[in-house]
């Protein structure tokens, strides 16, 4: 199995499925062990819930902003995780004092760090979240409190700016979400399935555009 040279403790992939799951073939190759994190964090999820809501999210630094230097390491998005989790926990709360059967929600996730042209990093995401709890993301024109609206707040919290200013740095994009039943067959059906989930999010895995060396890690996932 062939290493990465800048990271010998990571090994490329090149087969269009990853234990039988597909992949975004002609964005490889992908790093491996990555590829097994998200595996194994899909099915985390799964396991704990029978239905799963599961979304990518994109998040960007802005350019005409002076930020505290943290916010070009790895600590920006631990604060944003953190300040996440904090808000959902918060809303079940909330829900469980109105409803005596609310459902819980763990928050699990994926992140990649990629290094733009400009040098800046972004960040790509996949968060899964218990689809009994929360069905939809949302929209930014709410009025009401939703899944974007918090992350949105996350990001402004993470960087240390109100959060009017993170309009346009926190990007769904298109078809990103996706809604998981355990059981389901691993080829899906239609885009809600398992196998056009793992494909989607397989771009986070990819070697390209990531930097090694940098003290900074390239990819991350939730624990348990």
């Amino acid at each position: 199995m062939l290493r990465h040279p800048d990271n010998r403790n990571l090994h490329f992939h090149y087969d269009d499925t990853f234990e039988g799951l597909p992949v975004m073939v002609e964005k490889g190759p992908f790093i491996r062990e990555y590829l097994a994190d998200l595996k194994r964090t899909i099915g985390l999820a799964l396991d704990q819930y029978p239905r799963v809501l599961a979304f990518r999210v994109d998040l960007r630094l802005p350019s005409d902003i002076e930020l505290d230097g943290y916010v070009d390491s790895n600590e920006v998005i631990s604060r944003f995780f953190a300040s996440f989790k904090s808000k959902v926990k918060h809303h079940r709360e909330m829900a469980s004092r109105r409803y005596e059967h609310a459902h819980s929600c763990k928050v699990r996730y994926v992140w990649a760090r990629e290094q733009g042209w400009r040098g800046r990093p972004h960040y790509h995401l996949l968060i899964l979240v218990n689809r009994d709890a929360f069905y939809t993301v949302g929209k930014f024109a709410s009025d009401r409190a939703n899944m974007f609206s918090r992350l949105n707040e996350s990001w402004a919290s993470a960087l240390g700016i109100p959060v009017d200013l993170v309009v346009g740095l926190v990007e769904v994009p298109d078809n990103a979400t996706y809604r998981l039943a355990r059981g389901k067959s691993a080829k899906g059906f239609g885009d809600d399935g398992l196998g056009s989930l793992f494909r989607r999010a397989s771009y986070l895995c990819k070697s390209a555009t990531k930097v090694y060396g940098s003290n900074q890690h390239g990819f991350g996932c939730s624990r348990g």
